[in-house]
């Protein structure tokens, strides 16, 4: 006498519920993200025709108060007296020989402070770049 089972198993996988979940999780992230306030220094970067295409690793960053910031790869910058710039710009290059350093001045910086840094990298032989912001055609 044969027995037939009367339930046969379903060896099949059933995506509808993982794509469930993946869309919940990208919603989630989605509005995570719209509320999250990124913490950085505002400066208001002067306009330029030409843009450059360097990519700098050290940032050394002016803001109209004249405080400075520094910052060297993916690190946040943080406050450094003027005095200390120059040996920790001189210690980030002896990590990285070849590094260029990106100077972010706010646009009402006075230029002796803008000068002051550029003569730092011209005695230590940085390469520097001067960040800019597109020229807004009016």
């Amino acid at each position: 006498m044969a027995l037939k089972r009367r339930n046969k198993v379903d060896a099949s996988f059933n995506m509808s519920s993982m794509t469930d979940f993946v869309f919940q999780i990208l919603i989630f992230f989605i509005l995570a993200s719209a509320v999250v306030q990124p913490v950085a220094i505002k400066i208001n970067l002067p306009q330029s025709q030409a843009q450059t295409a360097a990519k700098p690793l050290a940032r050394v960053v002016i803001d109209k108060n004249l405080h400075y910031y520094v910052g060297f790869g993916k690190e946040k910058e943080h406050e450094i007296p003027f005095g200390e710039l120059e040996p920790w710009l001189q210690q980030q290059s002896h990590q990285t020989p070849d590094m260029y350093v990106a100077l972010y001045g706010d646009a009402d910086v006075p230029l002796s402070e803008v000068v002051k840094v550029l003569s730092i990298a011209n005695t230590n032989k940085f390469k520097l770049v001067i960040a800019t912001q597109p020229l807004q055609d009016k």
